[in-house]
């Protein structure tokens, strides 16, 4: 799937957002209007190898469940992430947060998400929906962080360890 970006300025400093968005615990709770059931892969929910485990709400999705790592982080600027869904997880995945200063105190994030789908079908999937789908969704996703950050509202859900 060709790569697509989503992007929304918020009224933080640049240090403060990417402090947010490196805890992977806190995904869920501007992104769980489409990504549901997350489970961490570690208990350190931060920083570099931290990881989690989701199940995809995409409409007439049989094979669901996904994950990511965080693969990169470069202070205070940038963020990528790496997973694998679909069907045995044969689609690889890539998301890239890049922070840069706005105007006065505040921080562009701009969201580029891109998947190489392996089989044909995955491709048709992608094509006839998938891409549209997850644009749309990640650009509400955005809309939720500035609200998180900003304002401290639209909250949902913050992942935790499961006692045992």
């Amino acid at each position: 799937m060709e790569p697509f970006t989503v992007t929304t300025t918020i009224a933080k400093p640049r240090e403060e957002v990417y402090e947010y968005l490196a805890d992977i615990a806190n995904h869920p709770e501007f992104s769980d209007h489409y990504l549901v059931d997350w489970h961490l892969t570690r208990v350190d929910t931060y920083g570099l190898g931290a990881g989690a485990r989701f199940r995809m709400k995409a409409p007439l999705n049989r094979f669901a469940w996904a994950d990511v790592t965080f693969a990169e982080m470069q202070p205070p600027f940038k963020i990528v992430e790496r997973g694998r869904g679909g069907k045995y997880n044969r689609i690889r995945m890539v998301g890239t947060y890049t922070l840069s200063p706005g105007p006065g105190d505040t921080t562009r994030v701009q969201y580029t998400f891109e998947t190489v789908p392996s089989q044909l079908s995955d491709k048709l999937l992608d094509m006839f929906g998938g891409r549209s789908w997850n644009k749309r969704n990640a650009a509400k996703a955005m809309r939720r962080l500035r609200s998180i950050l900003e304002q401290g509202r639209d909250r949902g859900k913050r992942v935790s360890v499961q006692a045992e």
